[in-house]
């Protein structure tokens, strides 16, 4: 991959701005998540790889630092527009033209808290696909989308845990959740399986607590964000657990009050969910931090 991505230029900040979708700088993860979008649809497939080239040439041109965009930063955001778009409507001439502004717009916000050091994650394509929503749903209409019209194929088994890793790229077949599974997995073990544990439990939780239809957590819509959250999060400490844990319950709430004043989701949950839960685990690590320097201080004078 190392040889034909030196031969190709842009191909391996393209790969790995797909793999962040899921934090993963991996340009296998990356080929491994498009294979699995083309699956699903070959539009969502290539407005994938358009957006994420829209995204780093724009990075290119505007004189981005060259190691953000070449471990594909300013990739990821742009990919998942150009996948949402087609996921949400038909793909006539104007939403290709959309795809590539989104794209370029949702390089540009990346950039902006990449400078000022807010991590945001995914926000700026979740900023960028509700302005378009409306737009074409509201200000100038375009018909959705066959994907978005199909009946779905509700199966009630284990394999909403994987499903829940395919609609984080808006897939919903076990197929396209296997490969993303494991591209995750040849990137970063801990992260795959930690991934799937939280998509288990996001779907326990919406299933007892009636936060999610069970239609929608059987085709994993309701662990997505909490795969994402786990992923972020996922470690080898105890504690690393209980992050895990606490930023998927916050998705969660998050995820319920959005459903229950019909807002589109994306994963805004997510980004809101881990966010919170940064802002805690910076809390919880200084104020240990200051009990470790006063025992200190304590022990010297003793």
């Amino acid at each position: 991959m190392k040889s034909l991505t030196q031969r190709i230029p842009l191909l391996d900040p393209l790969l790995k701005g797909v793999g962040q979708i899921m934090l993963q700088e991996n340009a296998w993860t990356g080929l491994l998540f498009l294979a699995g979008i083309f699956c699903g649809s070959l539009q969502m497939g290539i407005g994938a790889i358009l957006a994420t080239l829209c995204g780093t040439i724009t990075a290119k041109v505007l004189n981005y630092k060259e190691e953000e965009i070449q471990s594909g930063l300013y990739g990821f955001s742009a990919a998942l527009v150009g996948v949402a778009l087609p996921f949400y409507f038909q793909t006539v001439a104007v939403i290709w033209i959309a795809i590539v502004i989104g794209a370029i717009l949702a390089t540009m916000l990346q950039h902006f808290f990449i400078v000022k050091k807010i991590p945001v994650f995914t926000f700026p394509f979740v900023f960028v696909t509700w302005i378009l929503l409306y737009i074409f749903h509201q200000v100038y209409p375009v018909a959705a989308s066959d994907v978005l019209m199909m009946e779905a194929q509700v199966n009630e088994d284990f394999a909403h845990a994987l499903r829940g890793f395919g609609q984080v790229i808006f897939q919903g077949s076990t197929i396209a959740g296997l490969l993303f599974f494991i591209a995750v997995f040849i990137s970063s073990p801990i992260s795959a399986l930690y991934a799937m544990a939280a998509g288990v439990v996001a779907a326990m939780i919406s299933s007892c607590l009636s936060l999610t239809p069970q239609e929608n957590i059987a085709m994993g819509l309701g662990s997505y964000n909490a795969v994402l959250c786990a992923i972020v999060f996922a470690g080898t400490k105890v504690m690393d657990g209980f992050w895990v844990l606490l930023s998927v319950v916050l998705a969660l709430f998050i995820a319920w009050i959005m459903a229950s004043y019909n807002f589109t989701l994306l994963t805004f949950p997510f980004v809101a969910g881990t966010c919170l839960t940064l802002v805690l685990k910076n809390i919880h690590t200084n104020f240990f931090n200051i009990e470790k320097v006063a025992k200190s201080g304590a022990n010297q004078r003793h």
